[in-house]
């Protein structure tokens, strides 16, 4: 096989490579932060599978969110309410740390952590302004499928 050969670049050479990964990079990093006091919204979807809520500022712009599974839960105990009120939780958690008080909660599906995470977030001390129900509901569209007969 022989002798591996290790190539030592110098050190302006080293510089060059820097340079270009950092030109590659984005400068600019965002942080949202919002002042203290301010209103946000808070989106509930609660669905047979997981929990996932997002925090918003008033204009709509996620500044965070959270579900069961990114907490840790797997499986069958993600769509649970303990699970729900553990990210309502996280979620309230993270509410204070960018400065957001108040919030406007909206829920959407029809799962079982719907409640259990409105009253986390009630317990934890955000003032919730309103709740609203979002879940889309149709008013007789599509034709259903045929009965499947066995």
């Amino acid at each position: 096989m022989g002798k591996k050969r290790i190539v030592q670049k110098s050190p302006e050479e080293l510089l060059k490579e820097r340079e270009k990964v950092e030109a590659g990079m984005k400068k600019e990093v965002k942080v949202r932060t919002l002042p203290k006091g301010k209103e946000g919204r808070i989106y509930i979807f609660s669905s047979y599978n997981n929990t996932i809520i997002t925090l918003t500022d008033s204009k709509g712009s996620v500044l965070t969110w959270a579900s069961a599974g990114s907490i840790g839960f797997k499986g069958t105990k993600k769509a649970t309410p303990f699970a729900a009120s553990k990210v309502a939780e996280a979620i309230s958690f993270a509410a204070k740390k960018i400065g957001v008080d108040k919030v406007a909660v909206f829920m959407k599906g029809i799962g079982s952590g719907r409640e259990s995470a409105i009253r986390s977030l009630a317990t934890r001390g955000l003032d919730i302004i309103s709740i609203k129900d979002i879940t889309p509901v149709p008013h007789n569209g599509c034709r259903p499928p045929k009965v499947r007969r066995v």
